[in-house]
């Protein structure tokens, strides 16, 4: 089902103006649109994502994430084929079979073999 979802890569900032000066210079004209506490570019039809880690940050952040339409359908289908969700306990979301809902989306998050965090969300608004 994930073959027709954008997929949408981050970019950790722990200063997100400097990170956008950077990603400013090296885009010409920048595209981009703020989303919360994020900035985000539109670079050939895919999206990155700069966003500031949490505090305290975790080991490892979402690395890239499809943006799908149905996050329930999704998370189904992968478990059906042996993907193993993660778990997280974070402060304002509330965490249901696998998804957290909270912050204007509906999230999923698992690894790929290399324990790269990867995540399937819906946008709720």
């Amino acid at each position: 089902m994930l073959t027709n979802a954008p997929i949408r890569a981050y970019l950790p900032a722990s200063n997100l103006p400097r990170a956008q000066k950077i990603l400013r210079r090296n885009r010409r004209p920048p595209a981009q649109r703020r989303i919360r506490r994020s900035v985000i570019y539109e670079c050939g039809g895919a999206e990155v994502s700069s966003t500031p880690p949490p505090t305290p940050a975790p080991p490892k952040a979402t690395q890239a994430y499809w943006s799908v339409t149905d996050v329930e359908a999704e998370v189904a289908d992968l478990k059906s084929r042996g993907v193993k969700f993660e778990e997280y306990n974070m402060p304002g979301i509330k965490m249901t079979n696998s998804i957290a809902t909270g912050g204007g989306a509906k999230t999923a998050w698992f690894k790929d073999t290399e324990g790269n965090i990867l995540a399937v969300s819906q946008r709720l608004t």
